[in-house]
C-alpha cells in the first residue's frame, strides 16, 4: 500500500430516510464527500444477514448479503414499490439511531411486495447472478427459508432429518418452500446489483473498499449446517468446543464467543478449498480485505461445548502459513490487513512478518498504563511503514469518550505524547487525529465518530454486551464542505493525498 487514508464508517450508520443506512443516494454521496476530503479508501463492516444481537460478526451466512442495505429508492425507480408503500411504513423515530426491531418488521414486508411484483419478470440478469453464485446460494436460500418456516429457531434444532441434510428432506423442503426459496435468491439479487454498483462507483472515484471477515462463522449459519465437515462437530453435530478468548485485564472470566471451531486438518487436506472461496468471494465484493482476529491462525482458543465462562479454554495451533500459500497460489497475491491486535506473541508476530500483510495499530492503546511505556508498540515513534494506524475501531469508545474516561496517569502521558497540554477536552480528537495521519503508517483509517468530536454516545461496538450495539448513524448534515475541506487539507499535508 502507498501512504494514502481512509475512513470507518458502517454502511448502517450513512443517513437514510428508511431506519438504516443502504446503497442509497446517500451512500454515493459519501463517496463523492471521501474524494472531496481527498481520502483513498473506505472501511466497511462486515455486510451478511444478521439475527440476534444484530451483531455483523455473527451473521446467517459468510457470502450473502443483508437485505437491509437493499435502497428501497432504486425499487420505486424501477417500478416495483410506490413511493407511498415506503414512506406509510415505521421506520423509527431517531434518524441517529437504528431501531432493528421495527427495521425488521418493515423490511421484509416491503421487499417480499416488491418481489410479488419482480417475479412475473423474465431476468437474465437474475439466471446470470444465479450461475455466478451457485458456489453458495442454493444453501443459503433454502436455509433461510426453513430458519423462516420454523420461526427462526437456529438449525441445531430443526427436525433431525433437515437439521442433518437428508436428501429426502432437503429435497421435500425445496418443494414445499419453493415460493419463499425464490423470494430470498430475490433479495440476494438486489443485494449485490446494488452493491456492485456502489463499489463501482467508488473506484471510478478512486475510492477503494476495504471490507471485513470474521474468522469464525456463527453456528447458526448456512456455512455450518451446509459444510459441518469443516468443523468439530460431533455426530449429532454439536461442537466439541467453540471459540473465544482467555481471561485477561479487561475480563476476570474471558470472552465465550460460542463459534465453532474449525477442524485444520480436514481443511487442509482439501487445500482449504472453502477458504479460499470464501476469499475469492471478499475479493468480488472488496479491494481490500481485513481479516479479523488473525492471530487465531497461529494459535487459536479453544473452550469446550457447555462452558458457561472461557476460563477452561486452552491454546491450540492454528494453519500458520500453510492456508495463506494455500490462498496466494490459487487467487495470487491480494490486499490483507491482519487485525492483530490484543496479546501477541513471538509466533503471532512470526507470522504476520512471514505473510507479509499489513498489521494494526490503535492509537489508544498506546497511552493504556497497563501498558510498556514507551516501548509499547501502538505508540507512534515504535510503528514501521507496513501496517495500519486507526484512532480506534468499531469495538473502542470515540476519541471524546475515551479521553474523558481515562484516569489521570494515562491522561497526562497522552498529552505529553502530543504537546497538547492546552487542548480543551471537547477538542481532544484533533490532536490525536494529527498524531495519527503524522505517523509512518503507510494507511491511517480515522473513525467517522472521530472526526465528528462524538462521545461515546456515538459508539458502535462494547465487546460482550448486547441490546445497544451497531445502532449508530450519521444525519445527512455532518458531512458538509467544511469538515472536507478540513481534513483533505490535512491529508495533503501529511503526504497521504492521492488526488
Amino acid at each position: 500500500m502507498e501512504r494514502s487514508a481512509g475512513i470507518l464508517l458502517a454502511i448502517s450508520s450513512l443517513p437514510s430516510k428508511y431506519g438504516i443506512g443502504s446503497f442509497s443516494k446517500e451512500a454515493y454521496r459519501f463517496v463523492d464527500w471521501l474524494r472531496a476530503a481527498h481520502q483513498s479508501y473506505w472501511q466497511i463492516l462486515p455486510m451478511g444477514p444478521t439475527g440476534y444481537g444484530d451483531s455483523p460478526y455473527q451473521s446467517f451466512s459468510t457470502f450473502a448479503g443483508n437485505p437491509y442495505f437493499i435502497d428501497l429508492d432504486t425499487l420505486v425507480d424501477q417500478g416495483l414499490l410506490t413511493d407511498r408503500e415506503c414512506r406509510e411504513r415505521d421506520w423509527g423515530d431517531d434518524g441517529r439511531y437504528v431501531d432493528y426491531r421495527t427495521i425488521y418488521e418493515g423490511r421484509y414486508p416491503i421487499l417480499r411486495k416488491s418481489y410479488e411484483r419482480w417475479k412475473m419478470t423474465d431476468s437474465m440478469e437474475f439466471s446470470l447472478f444465479m450461475d455466478e453464485n451457485k458456489e453458495w446460494i442454493y444453501d443459503y436460500s433454502l436455509f433461510m427459508a426453513v430458519k423462516d418456516s420454523l420461526g427462526g429457531i437456529p438449525w441445531t434444532e430443526w427436525p433431525q432429518d433437515i437439521r442433518n441434510r437428508q436428501p429426502d428432506a432437503v429435497q421435500k423442503m425445496q418443494v414445499e418452500l419453493a415460493e419463499e426459496i425464490h423470494f430470498q435468491q430475490y433479495m440476494q439479487y438486489l443485494f449485490y446489483t446494488q452493491w456492485n454498483a456502489l463499489k463501482s462507483y467508488a473506484n471510478k472515484n478512486h475510492i477503494r473498499i476495504i471490507g471485513d471477515i470474521p474468522i469464525y462463522v456463527a453456528m447458526d449459519s448456512a456455512d455450518v449446517w451446509a459444510h459441518p465437515e469443516l468443523f468439530r462437530l460431533d455426530e449429532d453435530r454439536c461442537p466439541y468446543e467453540v471459540a473465544g478468548c482467555p481471561p485477561d485485564g479487561f475480563s476476570e472470566t474471558g470472552q465465550l464467543w460460542g463459534n465453532p471451531i474449525y477442524d485444520w486438518e480436514l481443511n487442509r487436506q482439501t487445500g482449504y478449498s472453502w477458504w479460499i472461496a470464501r476469499m475469492r468471494h471478499s475479493y468480488k465484493l472488496y479491494d481490500v480485505v481485513r481479516i479479523d482476529h488473525f492471530r487465531g491462525f497461529d494459535e487459536y482458543y479453544a473452550i469446550p461445548y457447555g462452558e458457561e465462562t472461557a476460563v477452561n479454554g486452552k491454546w491450540k495451533k492454528g494453519p500458520g502459513m500453510d492456508l495463506f500459500r494455500n490462498i496466494e497460489k490459487a487467487l495470487g497475491k491480494r490486499d490483507v490487513i491482519a487485525e492483530d491486535l490484543g496479546f501477541v506473541t513471538d509466533s503471532v508476530r512470526k507470522l504476520v512478518h512471514d505473510s507479509g500483510f499489513p498489521g494494526m495499530k490503535v492509537v489508544e492503546f498506546a497511552f493504556d498504563v497497563r501498558d510498556t511505556g514507551a516501548a509499547s508498540d501502538y505508540l507512534p515513534h515504535n510503528y514501521i511503514r507496513n501496517c495500519v494506524v486507526y484512532t480506534g475501531t468499531h469495538d473502542n469508545e470515540t476519541l471524546i469518550g475515551w479521553g474523558g474516561r481515562i484516569d489521570q496517569r494515562s491522561r497526562d502521558m497522552a498529552r505529553d505524547y502530543m504537546a497538547a497540554h492546552y487542548t480543551p477536552d471537547r477538542l481532544i480528537n484533533v490532536p490525536f487525529i494529527t498524531l495519527a495521519m503524522r505517523s509512518i503508517a503507510d494507511l491511517c483509517i480515522i473513525l467517522m465518530q472521530d472526526y465528528l468530536g462524538l462521545d461515546n454516545k456515538s459508539r458502535m461496538n462494547k465487546p460482550s454486551t448486547v441490546g445497544d450495539n451497531w445502532r449508530w448513524r450519521m444525519i445527512s448534515d455532518d458531512t458538509d464542505d467544511d469538515l472536507a475541506e478540513e481534513i483533505g487539507r490535512l491529508t495533503l499535508m501529511t503526504g497521504r493525498s492521492k488526488m
